[in-house]
């Protein structure tokens, strides 16, 4: 971890168990509802996304708009945040803020992935009046959109953007831990999927690499108890899935083996 960063993000213990948009099972994704059923199945963090309303308020979706969850074309940038809060999108629930979650679960850490520029301003405002900098990692594909949520809010924790790892993933695969650091400088932790386009990126090297240069390595997303089991073998620091109750089971049982 980086020497400026915040450090409560990190402060559970190893390995993490990152709740990819709560845990949706008897709640719609990315809910005050999914996230309770996550906390109270094992969940160390969550995780979740963020586009903002058409008057300027960052809110909690995966996508830019409603189609996928209640079938209508509805888009988060063209309504108000009063108007999305009246649609229901099942178990009684509706979008909400980051300012709601973060003050809902007011112990818990959030990894908020910054989706769209127009979020990026809100979300920093909605992390700095919750005086949640401490409990938050901001993560995005965009590098753009990463360095300039991360500048809004001094100290808090981050991990590398799309295009710096393109660059940092042939550098760790050949163990190459001072270009990765400085490639990776200013973030801490790298959050990946296993594979890619048949490409094998977690590897025992690749992960050695990476803690060598002082980060963590976050897999993306696992959702079977053998991977997670495998991953863990390998020296993964957390498994982003859509099943947490599984992933604290497994964390159980490996437990009861030391």
């Amino acid at each position: 971890m980086r020497a400026d960063s915040a450090s409560g993000y990190f402060e559970t213990a190893l390995p993490r168990i990152l709740a990819h948009r709560g845990l949706a099972m008897g709640a719609p994704e990315n809910t005050l509802l999914a996230f309770l059923h996550a906390l109270s199945n094992g969940a160390t963090h969550l995780e979740t996304d963020l586009h903002a309303t058409l008057d300027g308020v960052a809110v909690l979706s995966h996508d830019p708009d409603l189609s996928r969850l209640v079938g209508r074309d509805l888009r988060i940038d063209q309504l108000t945040y009063t108007e999305l809060k009246r649609i229901d999108i099942g178990e009684g629930q509706n979008v909400v803020s980051l300012r709601e979650a973060l003050d809902a679960f007011p112990e818990a850490s959030f990894n908020l992935d910054v989706k769209a520029g127009a979020a990026v301003l809100p979300t920093a405002q909605a992390v700095l009046a919750a005086q949640a900098a401490g409990r938050v990692l901001i993560a995005s594909f965009s590098e753009e959109r990463r360095q300039e949520t991360v500048s809004l809010v001094p100290g808090v924790a981050t991990s590398a953007s799309a295009g710096m790892l393109l660059k940092a993933i042939p550098a760790a695969r050949s163990g190459l831990t001072g270009m990765v650091r400085r490639i990776l400088s200013g973030v801490d932790a790298v959050q990946v999927p296993e594979r890619t386009r048949g490409i094998r990126i977690v590897t025992p090297r690749f992960i050695r690499t990476m803690h060598d240069a002082g980060l963590e390595v976050h897999v993306w997303t696992v959702n079977d108890s053998p991977a997670m089991h495998r991953l863990l073998d390998l020296g993964v620091d957390g498994i982003v899935t859509d099943r947490c109750d599984l992933a604290a089971v497994v964390l159980e049982e490996r437990r009861a083996r030391l």
